[in-house]
């Protein structure tokens, strides 16, 4: 990288960070260009030519929490352990990155930024469950009959669970129970 590609990356480093802090605070409504850029210390003017508008900055802060949740879910699919511990901490792991954001004082009755956070982790998080759902049909873990777009949407409907139980504030208890239910069923024991 040359100096400028340097400078141009930290300011963007900046304007994460600061976005961050105060949709954590204040949520997405409440927070405007011009805080973003006097937090971050970089003119308005930088900030639309870095991102093109407030959503694109939500974007990439969903991207920039995402890489560190992609990276601890790729360490635990090599892990040598059983498929279903596995899961269970891999939507933990998913579930405690939503709740980075989501679960703060000014985010949990922002829809506008939940919505934006989901849109832009979605595909990603997609991704992520398709490998894991394809080890745990190798291992036989996952019945081979069931597919991966109805596990998909199952998965899904968890995920707009664990964003409403993130704004309620007992996420930690209804996670364990939800993975309980997931992992081994209604009747099954663990």
């Amino acid at each position: 990288m040359n100096k400028f590609e340097i400078r141009t990356q930290q300011k963007k480093d900046a304007i994460i960070h600061a976005a961050l802090k105060l949709f954590k605070e204040k949520g997405f409504i409440h927070v405007s260009i011009k805080d973003i850029a006097e937090e971050s210390g970089v003119s308005s003017v930088s900030l639309y030519n870095y991102f093109g508008s407030k959503e694109g900055v939500v974007k990439e802060c969903a991207n920039v929490l995402m890489q560190n949740t992609i990276r601890r879910a790729k360490e635990l699919l090599q892990q040598n352990i059983d498929f279903k511990d596995k899961l269970s901490q891999v939507l933990e792991i998913c579930a405690e990155q939503d709740y980075q954001l989501l679960g703060t004082p000014g985010a949990v009755e922002d829809q506008v930024l939940a919505s934006l956070y989901s849109e832009n982790t979605n595909q990603i998080r997609i991704e992520l469950i398709q490998e894991y759902i394809e080890l745990g049909k190798k291992e036989g873990a996952i019945h081979a009959s069931v597919s991966v777009e109805t596990l998909l949407e199952l998965l899904n409907a968890v995920g707009s669970l664990q964003a409403s139980w993130a704004r309620s504030g007992n996420y930690k208890k209804k996670m364990a129970e939800l993975n309980q239910l997931l992992l081994y069923g209604f009747v099954g024991c663990r």
